[in-house]
């Protein structure tokens, strides 16, 4: 995801590389923080891969330098967000990532069908905690924080689950 967050923020135009790292930060950093040591050996995979470029920027001080996104770079950021693997449909902070950047699909039925990957996701029957193979729902467990998780899990999924509805155009399945 680390990546697809730098390949789509170099997609809205070039930066340099600590306003790159800036906005990766703000994009992931809240709940998997971008260390100097993580973000720049990617860019050097991504610029021996052809996906970005480097210019030096001497108007901005020795050292320093503006990444650009190639024409390969795109298309493969383009596949990414078309062909997510599932755990990136269905991890959340990965979710996001997909999510802060889908719109860069210029096909609104590519865009629509990521979104019904995750839609499906959401509207299969699961739990944190498990008894017999049976999702365990808020009412039925008596550990007042893991039925915290649950009801916080719960109202985030219908909120997901309306956004997605409305995004798609659809209504949900109990308003059908």
């Amino acid at each position: 995801m680390l990546e697809l967050a730098i390949l789509g923020s170099l997609a809205e135009g070039p930066l340099p590389g600590h306003e790159l790292r800036r906005r990766v930060t703000a994009l992931t950093g809240y709940s998997r923080p971008v260390s100097d040591g993580t973000l720049y050996p990617a860019l050097n995979r991504l610029t021996k891969a052809g996906l970005i470029e480097r210019h030096p920027a001497p108007e901005a001080g020795g050292g320093r330098y503006v990444l650009n996104l190639t024409a390969t770079g795109r298309e493969d950021m383009l596949r990414r967000l078309r062909e997510p693997a599932d755990h990136e449909v269905t991890d959340f902070a990965r979710w996001f990532t997909i999510l802060a950047f889908l719109s860069l699909l210029p096909d609104t039925a590519e865009q629509h069908a990521v979104l019904r990957r995750r839609l499906a996701f959401l509207e299969t029957p699961s739990s944190f905690f498990y008894e017999d193979e049976k999702p365990v729902r808020a009412e039925e467990t008596d550990d007042p924080y893991r039925r915290g998780m649950l009801l916080i899990a719960r109202a985030i999924t219908r909120s997901e689950l309306a956004w997605l509805h409305e995004a798609l155009g659809d209504k949900p399945a109990e308003e059908a």
